[in-house]
């Protein structure tokens, strides 16, 4: 379960819920697939790192 940062946060980021999922899993499943986290962020779920890779500004809209 995604604590920090909040769902609310990430949308001021991509306005588009379902873009952010999109955004979101690809990076997740990048993170599980063995890619390095972009993140400082000590954390086993690869959705989580993902969600603050964004927060982070480190993960852009292709």
């Amino acid at each position: 379960m995604i604590i920090k940062p909040t769902v609310t946060d990430l949308l001021k980021i991509y306005d588009n819920r379902f873009e952010l999922v999109i955004v979101t899993s690809k990076r997740a499943r990048q993170i599980s697939a063995g890619n390095t986290p972009l993140t400082k962020v000590d954390e086993k779920s690869s959705v989580t790192l993902a969600a603050n890779e964004i927060a982070e500004g480190k993960v852009v809209k292709c």
